[in-house]
């Protein structure tokens, strides 16, 4: 229950942070003019955070709404299962390709959520993982396992993984919003975006759920094969992966079509990464 601004101008400063900041709870009408007011020097920042508060959270309203714009439009055609569907893992030297679908609920607004790749605190990106698949109408993770990735291609893999993710959500979608470009073979209308992860709010979603889902596997494989760091990179080609491979050869796991995996082995490249990034592009994809 919200307090009167005669019963908070009564407190003490160290208790008006507390309940208004910490807590973040609702300012009454009046008592932000009252601390602007406040002879007390204390009192008058109090009510500057507050103020800067109440902009952050308009700004991310604002980015918010207009995560939602492609769904948005979708949603006034009369269309309410709609999917975003995103992949990670397309450049790493080991490991799966992994990939999420998920049907938000209308209108649905989380705050932080974004592009995984724009999350950089980890915990902060298992926490919204969490948050989404307990709001979701559905959600879904499939994935290309490393034999595939070498048979396929890398990026044929990526769209098998998509695939799978969308055959596994229940209901089924009435409509696709894929990040970068469009799953073949599948039945449901769709729409590729380019920088979707970052342009709408269902692609955002399932870009942390493929995220944090592969991350949770090669957390698991880290602890299967000591040594090879793969639970700071995640099988990124940084530095530290590299001079493991170089140094312990490559495991069951490591995708013998890229080209440093073969080199490692002693055989010629047939296949390149799908992206030419710079070392410290992987080490921020690793984290």
């Amino acid at each position: 229950m919200a307090l009167s601004t005669e019963k908070l101008l009564a407190r003490n400063l160290a208790e008006l942070r507390r309940y208004l900041l910490d807590r973040e709870l609702p300012v009454p009408d009046g008592f932000l003019q009252a601390l602007e007011h406040d002879p007390r020097n204390g009192a008058r920042q109090l009510a500057l955070l507050i103020r800067k508060r109440r902009l952050r959270n308009r700004r991310e309203g604002q980015r918010l709404r207009h995560l939602l714009r492609f769904e948005l439009d979708l949603w006034q055609q009369g269309l309410h299962l709609i999917a975003g569907v995103d992949e990670a893992g397309m450049a790493p030297l080991a490991g799966p390709v992994v990939a999420a679908a998920v049907i938000l609920p209308c209108h649905y607004k989380l705050r932080g959520l974004n592009d995984s790749k724009k999350i950089l605190d980890a915990q902060r990106r298992d926490e919204l993982a969490v948050q989404i698949k307990n709001d979701a109408v559905c959600w879904s993770a499939g994935r290309a396992e490393v034999r595939e990735i070498d048979t396929l291609n890398i990026y044929h893999a990526g769209l098998l993984a998509m695939k799978r993710a969308v055959e596994g959500l229940v209901p089924q979608p009435e409509y696709l919003l894929v990040d970068a470009r469009t799953i073949p073979h599948c039945t449901c209308p769709q729409r590729g975006i380019v920088h979707g992860d970052a342009l709408s709010a269902s692609i955002a979603a399932a870009s942390i759920i493929a995220k944090t889902t592969r991350d949770a596997h090669m957390l698991e494989m880290d602890r299967m094969y000591a040594g090879y760091g793969f639970a700071s990179h995640k099988g990124y080609p940084t530095l530290e992966h590299l001079q493991a491979l170089k140094a312990h050869g490559p495991l069951p796991i490591h995708r013998r079509s890229f080209a440093p995996v073969r080199q490692a082995l002693g055989l010629n490249p047939i296949q390149g990464e799908l992206f030419d990034q710079p070392m410290t592009e992987a080490t921020n994809a690793a984290k």
